[in-house]
């Protein structure tokens, strides 16, 4: 038909929710949202990430000097997302366009994205913690992306938001294959709970420049 664009099916997906996105981050500040992308990426994504389990890293705390494993804080191992795989791609340019969706949208200056796979085995955790600090550049918009298929909705393992006194929990959010959440990184202290099995995700920040 003449005049009517067309997306790539990832896009398209995430296309169709751009306006929920952006008003649900201008009011309540994060949005739980299933199912987000097609069914053949996310089947991708946990087929590629069991098959880097040996490849990730234990997590630490801290930057340069200050950098430490600790396992009294947190316990997941990560490997960074590098485009140099189809599927690693077609998740991060997905991404990339709800970032500019969202600058159009909301104007705040999102410059890029950056995401890790992470892994939890059975009983690790994240104590609560913040992503970012408010008026400082670098972390804007968190986001997780779980790749659990069948969870067991008793087993644990769930993300906690709390409000920024850090006292009132906020939600709780069960890793679900195919939920994405997203989250102000400076507004919300959230926590990894500890689960019975292994979980695994997704986890990336949408940045801003200095």
């Amino acid at each position: 038909m003449s005049g009517t664009r067309t997306f790539p099916p990832v896009q398209r997906f995430l296309q169709e929710r751009y306006d929920e996105i952006a008003d649900a981050l201008a009011g309540p500040g994060f949005i739980i949202l299933d199912n987000i992308f097609p069914a053949t990426l996310t089947r991708d994504l946990v087929a590629l990430i069991g098959s880097r389990e040996d490849q990730l890293k234990r997590a630490g705390i801290g930057r340069e000097g200050d950098y430490q494993l600790n396992d009294s804080v947190r316990g997941d191992a990560i490997q960074w997302l590098e485009a140099e795989d189809v599927t690693v791609t077609e998740f991060l340019s997905a991404m990339d366009k709800l970032r500019q969706a969202l600058n159009e949208r909301l104007y705040i200056g999102l410059s890029d994205y950056e995401a890790h796979f992470a892994s939890y085995a059975p009983g690790a955790f994240y104590k609560k913690h913040r992503d970012a600090f408010r008026g400082k550049p670098g972390r804007k918009l968190s986001s997780v992306f779980y790749l659990n298929p069948d969870w067991d909705l008793t087993a644990g393992g769930e993300l906690v938001l709390y409000d920024e006194a850090e006292e009132q929990e906020l939600v709780r959010v069960a890793p679900e294959c195919g939920r994405l959440i997203l989250f102000l990184s400076e507004d919300f202290p959230h926590e990894v709970l500890p689960a019975r099995y292994p979980r695994q995700s997704i986890a990336g920040w949408f940045r801003v420049k200095p």
